[in-house]
């Protein structure tokens, strides 16, 4: 969790909401990310998804059997669709989303009893660096906002992406 706070950081720095993610196999991590939405003009650039990405091109197969997210926020209803379509095996979050997240926040995609796969979760990793980071940034985005300085849309006023 310590290099998804990590790109976490970045994130802040650049703008972004900031939410880090790596993915890790065989004890070894494998692709690292963070938000670049405002960056890549792309709503799908969440940091779980540029690292699913990253990670397909390590492993060489779209599959994801027997890696490990660690992601800083609990995963939106895409991120978790896309972790439940690569088949990974477990999510690890820091800070729960009660109003949009998909791995028991608001819903939890992760272990639908529909789909073909369920991921193993576990939450609260870290969770109060990983919560005032998002709080932090937030607060200082509504603070821009306030004094005319601009700044990316906020879609919210409590962390969420």
């Amino acid at each position: 969790m310590g290099e998804a706070l990590r790109q976490a950081q970045k994130a802040y720095l650049a703008g972004e909401v900031p939410v880090g993610a790596v993915i890790v196999r065989e004890g070894r991590v494998i692709a690292r990310a963070f938000n670049q939405v405002e960056i890549l003009k792309d709503a799908t650039a969440h940091a779980e998804m540029l690292a699913i990405t990253q990670a397909e091109q390590v492993v060489g197969d779209w599959r994801l059997n027997g890696c490990t997210l660690y992601v800083t926020k609990e995963p939106c209803p895409m991120c978790a669709g896309a972790i439940v379509h690569v088949r990974l095996d477990r999510v690890v979050f820091g800070a729960s989303d009660a109003k949009g997240g998909a791995a028991g926040g608001a819903l939890n995609l992760l272990q639908f009893p529909g789909l073909n796969h369920q991921a193993d979760t576990t939450a609260g990793v870290r969770m109060e660096e990983c919560r005032s980071m998002i709080v932090s940034f937030f607060a200082e985005q509504r603070a821009l906002r306030k004094a005319g300085q601009g700044g990316p849309p906020l879609a919210s006023t409590d962390g969420d992406e």
